[in-house]
């Protein structure tokens, strides 16, 4: 799958204008996510397009949770940027995304996937690059959330 859906008037905000939007974004990828190369990021009319290589799976995702919680990003397409499938005896581990809702709050979040409040900071953990505090988490913001 190569095009991702985001909520555009949502995210911290990293360019105030479309002209600066690509070279900042892809500055805010390059600070956040290493296992990056080749890198090449595009911007028209709030879709950000991602082309270059990824250390694994998990990079990849990362950058396109990162690109698409952009204030001023609604579409994320990344059908170019590659990353290797895993080993054979590494299988990649199980992920699920989740879009917040309204009154979400990570501990709520953790009961529904995990049965207990008090494992958000797995959930936390898991969105670093995304979510800088734990109380600070909004509407149509998409987060993974680890196997446990």
């Amino acid at each position: 799958m190569g095009l991702f859906d985001f909520v555009k008037d949502v995210g911290r905000k990293v360019f105030d204008t479309d002209a600066e939007a690509a070279d900042n974004i892809k500055q805010d990828l390059e600070i956040k996510t290493s296992g990056l190369s080749n890198l090449k990021v595009t911007f028209d009319d709030g879709v950000v397009t991602l082309c270059g290589d990824c250390k694994n799976s998990a990079v990849r995702d990362s950058a396109i949770l990162i690109a698409g919680n952009t204030k001023g990003v609604e579409k994320v397409i990344a059908d170019d940027l590659k990353a290797p499938p895993p080993p054979p005896d590494k299988p990649e581990p199980v992920v699920e995304y989740y879009e917040i809702v309204s009154g979400d709050t990570l501990g709520g979040i953790a009961k529904q996937f995990y049965g207990k409040s008090s494992k958000y900071t797995l959930i936390f953990e898991a969105n670093r690059d995304i979510i800088k505090d734990p109380n600070k988490i909004y509407p149509g913001q998409k987060i993974r959330i680890p196997a446990e």
